[in-house]
């Protein structure tokens, strides 16, 4: 994990060309094997924009934790946290390291993250058990990309999520109970939408600039020294 100061200087190098990440990758590539360049394109290949998950005040270490991981293991590269009442503190022995090859993004109201979300041409989709909502095989994901947000652990999506919601989504259940944990939630329809945007839509995966950028910051993970390395071999 970086430290303050090797997190900001990535910050601060996020605003960059596509060949300068290109050159940076291509010199920090002679620091690593074979095999771990070829795990790190290979999960690129995986990597999607198209959805992504926004978490509303999510209070369970526990759930904060099992999302993050899921999103990772699905190729959802963007998490947008809502941190109004509750800090977004996933446990990082749950984690094991998935926080490193994701974006997450933060906000201090929901005012703040539905409109980011908006601005960036996501459709809101708010979780909910409700019975007319669409269902993860109703659904349109080629409509455009969304965004899904899930609500709180104790009331769910709250009236500012509700009410700014261009679409619901609910999952069907034939049982007594009315909904599931959160982060099982996010489990199914993540599954479930992530396969079918990679079959139904033709342009899902990033663009070479977010490719590019990415792989970047995968390796300056990846390279012991990696800020350092560079500073040495290329101007700021």
């Amino acid at each position: 994990m970086k430290n303050a100061t090797e997190e900001r200087w990535i910050a601060a190098n996020l605003d960059h060309s596509t060949e300068w990440y290109a050159s940076r990758i291509a010199f920090l590539e002679q620091f690593m094997g074979e095999e771990r360049r070829a795990t790190l394109r290979r999960a690129l290949d995986g990597r999607t924009d198209y959805v992504a998950v926004c978490l509303e005040n999510t209070f369970h270490p526990q759930n904060a934790s099992a999302i993050m991981r899921t999103c990772e293991a699905f190729g959802v590269q963007n998490i947008h946290t809502i941190q109004e009442h509750c800090k977004f503190n996933p446990n990082i022995n749950i984690v094991r390291g998935t926080d490193k090859w994701i974006d997450l993004h933060s906000y201090g109201s929901t005012t703040d993250a539905i409109a980011s979300l908006k601005s960036k041409g996501y459709r809101i989709v708010a979780t909910s058990p409700h019975a007319n909502d669409r269902t993860p095989e109703s659904f349109d994901v080629a409509a455009g990309p969304f965004a899904l947000v899930f609500g709180t652990e104790q009331e769910g999506i709250s009236e500012q999520v509700s009410a700014a919601a261009d679409e619901f989504i609910r999952i069907p259940m034939c049982g007594l109970v009315e909904s599931l944990n959160v982060s099982v939630s996010a489990a199914v329809l993540l599954y479930t939408m992530t396969g079918r945007i990679r079959s139904e839509v033709s342009d899902w995966g990033l663009d070479e600039h977010r490719r590019q950028l990415t792989l970047w910051k995968w390796y300056m993970e990846s390279v012991r020294d990696s800020i350092n390395i560079l500073e040495k071999y290329f101007d700021k």
